[in-house]
């Protein structure tokens, strides 16, 4: 595979990111209803939603992105001195099917944590199926550490049935430094 970019995610690249997902998102695995889908990638246009993309030299194809929002979400999961400070939800995770396998995913995730932190963000939650693997390695990967597993039969019909919670607090891996 050719060099891959990474880059902020622009207003042009939503349907292109829509197609990605849609196309290459779905498993067994994954809570992706469509409406829902377009609607949050339509959120890039307006800022409150952000996305880092990664794409080949000829940019004509996204390979993989990676969406985000700053939140109050998971207020019950944060540090008492921090819970009423916004936090952020890495909300889509995506690769193409051609680039899986190459640690994008890993990378993609790298790169929000680093727009992340950037923006003075000090607590990142992902969640994910209790059973994918993939995503799970992914996550761990990129420093998140598993925070609760609960029954959540509308978003996850397939398999155990339960969502993890992950967490990255950005705070605690500066002081491990």
């Amino acid at each position: 595979m050719n060099e891959i970019k990474m880059r902020r995610a622009v207003a042009s690249d939503i349907s292109g990111m829509t197609e990605l997902i849609l196309s290459h998102g779905p498993n067994p695995w994954n809570h992706l209803p469509e409406a829902e889908v377009r609607a949050h990638l339509l959120a890039i246009e307006d800022g409150s939603v952000q996305a880092v993309l990664a794409e080949g030299d000829s940019g004509s194809e996204p390979l993989g992105f990676v969406s985000y929002r700053l939140c109050h979400d998971f207020q019950r999961y944060q540090p008492a001195e921090r819970r009423e400070q916004r936090h952020a939800y890495i909300c889509e995770a995506v690769v193409h099917g051609a680039a899986a396998g190459q640690g994008l995913g890993a990378r993609l995730l790298s790169e929000a944590v680093q727009q992340l932190a950037g923006q003075g963000v000090q607590d990142i939650y992902i969640d994910r199926h209790e059973e994918n693997a993939a995503s799970a390695g992914m996550m761990r990967k990129a420093g998140f550490l598993e925070l609760a597993t609960f029954a959540d039969p509308a978003r996850r019909p397939n398999g155990s049935g339960r969502t993890t919670v992950c967490c990255l607090r950005l705070a605690d891996r500066a002081a491990k430094r």
